[in-house]
């Protein structure tokens, strides 16, 4: 689908979604490949497309990024970012949905959009270099995401 949404300075706040995957005690990250956060470590996800449910976007945008099949649990969390540039212009607004989703099948695979993905234990995700929203979410959210089966 063409990509009519201008992601960077953009007229309007764009709509994401995040998947959240647990299991066995270990989170799937996927590390960025573009902006906002491109190499920096975060969940799977991706914009909403027009007519596309905010689930639907989750299953889809896994299987993209991931190869992984997911059926969505829950909603989590919904994530503000904004960011402005060095002129306090308004570079980035998204307002990401984040579900708890489980796996169903698939093999794990780096797709598009992203570097790599892999599976992270709990204790050990702050290590990482994530993204600003994704740390504060995961700030937020760590107590909850230890006890997910």
């Amino acid at each position: 689908m063409v990509d009519c949404l201008k992601r960077e300075y953009p007229a309007q706040p764009i709509v994401g979604v995040g998947a959240v995957i647990v299991r066995n005690g270990k989170m799937l990250l996927a590390k960025r490949g573009s902006e906002p956060g491109k190499n920096k470590w975060s969940i799977p996800g991706g914009l909403v497309e027009l007519g596309e449910t905010a689930k639907e976007t989750a299953v889809r945008e896994v299987k993209e990024e991931t190869n992984l099949d997911v059926e969505v649990r829950s909603l989590i969390d919904v994530v503000d970012n904004i960011e402005t540039d060095v002129r306090g212009r308004l570079r980035y607004h998204f307002v990401i949905i984040d579900f708890l989703a489980n796996v169903k099948g698939g093999r794990l695979k780096a797709g598009s959009d992203i570097v790599e993905a892999r599976w992270v234990p709990l204790t050990r995700v702050e290590q990482y270099d994530l993204t600003k929203t994704f740390k504060e979410f995961f700030e937020r959210n760590k107590v909850i995401l230890a006890h997910v089966h």
